[in-house]
């Protein structure tokens, strides 16, 4: 098995930046794809990024596609996200996921594992 936790979340003024992290315990999780995505209340879960297992690839929605990036650590078993020029349609809870194998995917319903999610919000 594999447990995620995110951290980092919090309220940050449009504009600002944010960095999320995502420490994982249990299996390695070395070899598999790590995603991050958000849900807004009332909204279904989106996919905001992924990294390969080796960072030599990455994938992001459109809507944050410059203005986030995602990297991982595979030696500290940890990923981050960080969040920058934050606007005020980004706040949601944001969760990181584990998905079994090498190919990348943006689809919620690819990943294997889920952390608990952390908030975002962001003041006007």
């Amino acid at each position: 098995q594999v447990q995620l936790v995110e951290s980092g979340g919090g309220l940050v003024q449009a504009g600002g930046s944010l960095r999320l992290s995502c420490a994982t315990s249990g299996r390695t999780v070395s070899t598999y794809v790590m995603g991050w995505f958000r849900q807004a209340p009332g909204k279904e879960r989106e996919f905001v990024a992924a990294i390969s297992w080796n960072s030599g690839n990455t994938d992001y929605a459109d809507s944050v596609k410059g203005r986030f990036t995602i990297s991982r650590d595979n030696a500290k078993n940890t990923n981050s996200l960080l969040m920058n020029s934050l606007k005020p349609e980004d706040p949601a809870v944001y969760y990181c996921a584990a998905k079994y194998g090498s190919g990348r995917s943006t689809t919620v319903y690819d990943y294997d594992y889920w952390g608990q999610g952390t908030q975002v919000t962001v003041s006007s």
